[in-house]
């Protein structure tokens, strides 16, 4: 049985997954109630997310410095490991 992280079933329902994890996930959607759940679930939360028009996408400066940090935190944690 494989594990699928909520951001592999994200990914599969915005169609944003590799060819080969599709594959895997609509294989294992076929056999797993468990994995079916949860990707209704997160189908629910989505839609909710989408009606409710909460969701906003920031703006790109704001992307780029949080990608900025992170790669400037994790040079830091690298030079001091």
């Amino acid at each position: 049985m494989t594990l699928f992280t909520p951001e592999d079933l994200l990914r599969y329902l915005y169609k944003e997954s590799s060819h080969e994890l599709t594959i895997a996930i609509e294989r294992a959607l076929k056999e797993d109630f468990t994995l079916r759940e949860r990707l209704n679930e997160l189908k629910v939360s989505v839609n909710q997310i989408d009606a409710d028009k909460k969701l906003v996408a920031p703006r790109m400066e704001v992307v780029f410095k949080v990608l900025q940090y992170a790669r400037e935190t994790a040079t830091e944690a690298a030079s001091h490991s």
